[in-house]
């Protein structure tokens, strides 16, 4: 967010014709179609429901939806690829037509998921495995013309807190997102977010450590989104469970904007929002 280290950044999307400017950062707001996502109080159980959440974003402040059908907790229940089509179809048509102003992100890491969300209305794909799940994921993203959030993790949701492992954590993962990035631009894939995932394939010092330096993915000149809100690398540090994590959330995410995150992705919206005028009035001072 420092005016002086982020002004060769790429920082506009385009979302179905719509040019979205991320110099200022933005709030995404989660809406979890799931029985078990890790933070109770999120789950969204019905298209009424998720009209309710939908509007508590908007008028928190939130810029984008990011809508999942799959928790991507360690332990969480399968989801056949049909049940997460017809829950995701059905809430991103319910909010496209409730909200056309709407940007609606779609966390899947499957090409018939994505394809058929964006057919339905949805402008970005959010993906925790960045192609490594389905091979068809990045043909479809190209094909489809739509932003693509990639995330760093080894493994899957299942096994990642089994590959910890790293020589030199940010070198590695720097090279995971050269790769990524390289091929997704031979596509001709155009708008590319980098999120280099916490909580995925870290431990908790890893974590804090992936944080302090964050800004080390300045490298590739792309958005970047941070996922910091009420994760264990905050209760587990600090005490209690995601219910009490509020706090600790708007902390890390101060430091995030600090560090370049042009996105964060929150359940709390209006909390990031404060966070990010806050951060953006004290760089005006400095700065102006």
């Amino acid at each position: 967010m420092a005016k002086d280290t982020f002004l060769n950044r790429k920082t506009t999307l385009n979302l179905k014709g719509k040019l979205v400017d991320l110099s200022t950062p933005a709030v995404m707001g989660i809406l979890n179609l799931t029985t078990d996502s890790f933070y109770s109080e999120s789950r969204i159980s019905s298209v009424e429901l998720a009209l309710q959440r939908a509007q508590s974003i908007i008028n928190e402040g939130g810029l984008f939806i990011d809508i999942g059908a799959y928790s991507s907790r360690p332990g969480a229940d399968e989801v056949s690829e049909a049940e997460e089509v017809d829950k995701i179809v059905t809430a991103v048509a319910a909010i496209s037509e409730a909200f056309p102003d709407v940007f609606l992100s779609i966390d899947t890491f499957r090409a018939k998921v994505a394809r058929a969300a964006v057919e339905a209305g949805a402008h970005i794909i959010n993906d925790i495995a960045a192609g490594n799940m389905d091979e068809d994921m990045f043909e479809t993203v190209a094909d489809l013309n739509v932003p693509y959030i990639i995330m760093h993790m080894k493994g899957t949701p299942k096994t990642m807190q089994q590959h910890t492992n790293y020589h030199h954590m940010m070198l590695e993962m720097t090279c995971y997102f050269s790769e990524k990035v390289d091929r997704l631009k031979k596509l001709g894939v155009k708008d590319i977010i980098l999120d280099p995932g916490f909580g995925f394939s870290k431990t908790l010092d890893q974590n804090y450590e992936l944080l302090q330096h964050m800004e080390d993915l300045n490298i590739f000149e792309l958005p970047v989104l941070a996922g910091l809100s009420r994760k264990s690398m905050i209760y587990k540090f600090l005490g209690g469970g995601p219910e009490q994590a509020l706090n600790g959330t708007t902390a890390l995410n101060t430091i995030a904007l600090l560090k370049g995150a042009n996105i964060l992705r929150v359940h709390d919206v209006k909390a990031a929002a404060e966070c990010i005028a806050l951060v953006g009035k004290t760089q005006e001072q400095q700065y102006g």
